[in-house]
């Protein structure tokens, strides 16, 4: 299950940081920006980077994630114009300290899909107030990852898929709310229904201001005073769902198809739903292989096939038969290419090829009248010692010249 809500990570200041802030890079060459950055640069700078480091992109590279956490905590400041003016004067050595407390930076969990739809604003927003905006805490349940897996088929030609699942939905009986009745509900009155509340902190001789969510209601801004029943006042309730989407036509492997707002509601009620993201995995072919708009596949042939030429039909995945020209006096290794039989290419209208390899097929048996025929016929299908020097040099010449 993916937690869209923000979830703190630690992080060491070592590395990229240095052993103290004095090591620390400047906020605006993070982001590649200078001093005059618009609030509209610094958010494009921003979106563009964290794309390019998120770990989703790069996985297990650790200097990538080291560059994603730098380019989050700069994006923090600036994008608070408090914090920003406090940093264009004092820089990293702003009076009390670090602005996020004792422990520095804490590194924030952004969703890939936030990066393009928008939505990173309200994780950045836990800091120092949510950079100037005022109001509610904008508040949504649970993302939620459902695996499923796909023929090759199915991955090339695109179709629709069904799923069963049992997942959290709103309950029906208070539509959500997690109340009995409208009166079954109030105003958070630590919050003042804002979800938020504001501590000052001490740090040496100065008081820092730290937002959080409000303790009381849990950030919800309302509390319950007559809960619903049947959900036991958690607005929501376990209930098995049949999930229909489409599947793109050359779907790749890994890839991630969202449903917006069919995740999990928010426990307690309020705010709205997650997202529901379906991961696509592709089941191995019995002789396909993908290498990503391409197939490859080896195709055994008879000592004749080879000599004489031949031509083989098998089954695709796109539903007609594929043919392969096999031309006389080929050799095992050589390969062949059949275009446009691979995959869509996405966002353009062609297909990737198939690539067949060709192999000897030595048969385990032989029959004695075989075997006799072969060795008749070896003085002008076997190789004399006497060539095979020669042979090797121009097979040699033949791999470099590249076929």
């Amino acid at each position: 299950m993916l937690a869209h809500e923000v979830r703190l990570k630690k992080t060491s200041h070592s590395g990229r940081y240095g052993g103290s802030v004095l090591s620390k890079r400047d906020y605006y060459e993070v982001l590649g920006l200078d001093k005059q950055a618009g609030d509209d640069e610094i958010k494009k700078s921003f979106r563009s980077l964290a794309r390019k480091f998120h770990p989703d992109k790069n996985p297990d590279d650790a200097e990538a994630e080291s560059r994603f956490k730098e380019i989050q905590e700069a994006y923090a400041v600036l994008s608070n114009p408090e914090q920003r003016r406090n940093y264009d004067m004092f820089g990293h050595e702003q009076p009390g300290g670090s602005p996020f407390g004792p422990g520095g930076f804490q590194g924030v969990n952004v969703s890939f899909d936030d990066l393009f739809n928008g939505g990173f604003e309200s994780v950045f927003s836990q800091f120092f107030g949510g950079g100037g905006q005022s109001g509610r805490r904008r508040v949504r349940g649970n993302d939620v990852l459902i695996r499923h897996s796909i023929t090759i088929e199915t991955a090339m030609v695109g179709g629709e898929e069904e799923i069963e699942a049992d997942l959290l939905v709103s309950c029906e009986d208070c539509n959500g709310t997690a109340a009995a009745s409208a009166d079954g509900v109030k105003t958070c009155g630590t919050c003042s229904g804002q979800g938020r509340v504001t501590m000052n902190r001490k740090v040496g001789p100065f008081l820092q201001q730290v937002v959080s969510d409000c303790p009381e209601c849990n950030g919800l801004g309302r509390q319950i005073t007559d809960p619903c029943k049947p959900c036991r006042g958690e607005g929501r309730v376990q209930k098995r769902q049949t999930i229909k989407f489409a599947v793109p036509a050359g779907i790749g492997d890994g890839t991630r198809m969202r449903m917006s707002e069919r995740g999990e509601p928010l426990l307690g009620g309020g705010g709205r739903p997650g997202d529901l993201f379906i991961q696509i995995s592709i089941q191995e072919h019995d002789w396909l292989q993908r290498d990503g708009s391409d197939l490859l596949m080896a195709l055994p042939l008879g000592y004749s096939d080879l000599l004489f030429g031949t031509k083989v039909s098998i089954p695709h995945p796109d539903g007609e038969d594929i043919e392969i020209k096999v031309p006389a006096k080929s050799s095992p290794g050589d390969t062949i290419v059949v275009r446009g039989r691979g995959f869509p290419v996405q966002r353009r209208r062609r297909r990737g090829d198939v690539t067949v390899l060709l192999k000897l097929h030595v048969p385990d048996k032989l029959s004695k009248e075989a075997k006799k025929a072969i060795e008749a016929l070896s003085d002008e299908i076997g190789v004399a010692d006497d060539l095979v020097e020669n042979l090797v040099k121009q097979e040699a010449r033949r791999r470099r010249r590249g076929g």
